[in-house]
């Protein structure tokens, strides 16, 4: 990595997001309680799918393999956030800026293409039900998450690569609460708008293809609902796509709101409260909204309690 005559050691100082007023400790208060809801939500999620055998379908290995993105990347961004808000110390070496923006840019890049695999295996379920078994059988659902955390971690070594080639000089202080890569770019000292050019052609793959799959496909599911002869089914129905259609919206939106402007554009108070969205939120709210309310995944929770409680 290049580094100005002026920068002396990359070490950067992350300011953070909360102060140590009444309010902000409430607020930093409240974001640990979501954070170990998250992390209870998606390590249930992902120990039930594994163990009961009955969730063994395409859907819930999808789902699982969301749970297990959502656990990795709040837990990339707020144990860091953690550690220096109680200690104090709010430096970040090179080696810990590079794990994080890897990490994150990886998982997010993975759950967008994850959440559009999702919504075509909900698609095929209620517009194609006979032909379920061969469009998502076992091999097509494996290709499918395989190629999500493939195309995320590529995503994720080209930014790095590039994000870290630039010379940094001046203030090392990154107005955010992690490495994000927008707040790094502001420290650059070399112009960075051919990386920003290439930041939107990865953003347009990254978010506008999956947007575009996404919306087709409930378009498609709604438009099959409305003609179902069950008024239940399709209450059922149009309440789940709209809880799922939320929760995409909420990440897909907060994700292009960051990504797809110029640096130039970047406001670090704005930035911040919409990277809690993605970060923090929506990582707490998928297992909940996708996968808790099910009633057999409420089944398997039962009964690994059963078992449990048999076994003492």
């Amino acid at each position: 990595m290049a580094w100005g005559n002026q920068t002396s050691s990359p070490v950067f100082i992350l300011l953070g997001i909360f102060n140590h007023s009444p309010t902000h400790t409430f607020l930093f208060a409240l974001v640990l309680g979501i954070f170990t809801v998250a992390v209870m939500g998606n390590s249930t999620m992902v120990l039930l799918i594994h163990l009961d055998a009955q969730l063994h379908t395409p859907m819930y290995f999808l789902l699982s393999q969301l749970s297990l993105m959502d656990l990795m990347l709040i837990s990339t961004t707020i144990p860091k956030m953690t550690f220096n808000y109680l200690s104090g110390r709010n430096s970040i070496s090179l080696g810990g800026c590079g794990t994080q923006i890897f990490f994150y840019v990886s998982l997010m890049g993975a759950e967008c293409f994850l959440l559009a695999a999702m919504a075509y295996d909900h698609y095929v379920a209620i517009c194609h039900p006979l032909r379920y078994p061969v469009l998502m059988s076992q091999k097509v659902c494996g290709l499918m998450a395989s190629a999500s955390w493939l195309l995320g971690s590529l995503d994720g070594i080209i930014v790095i690569v590039v994000a870290l080639s630039f010379p940094y000089c001046g203030s090392q202080e990154i107005p955010h609460f992690f490495c994000d890569v927008p707040a790094l770019l502001t420290l650059a000292c070399t112009d960075t708008l051919t990386f920003e050019r290439m930041m939107l052609i990865c953003c347009i793959i990254m978010l506008l293809f999956p947007v575009g799959i996404i919306i087709a496909s409930y378009a498609r599911v709604i438009l099959a609902v409305i003609h179902m002869g069950s008024g239940e089914g399709r209450r059922k129905t149009f309440a789940t796509c709209s809880s799922h259609l939320m929760v995409v919206g909420m990440y897909y939106g907060a994700a292009m709101f960051i990504y797809m402007r110029p640096t130039s554009d970047w406001s670090p108070t704005q930035d911040k409260m919409v990277s809690a969205f993605y970060t923090i939120l929506t990582p707490m709210l998928n297992p909940l909204i996708y996968s808790l309310r099910n009633r057999e995944v409420s089944r398997a929770f039962m009964k690994v309690l059963g078992k449990g409680k048999s076994g003492e």
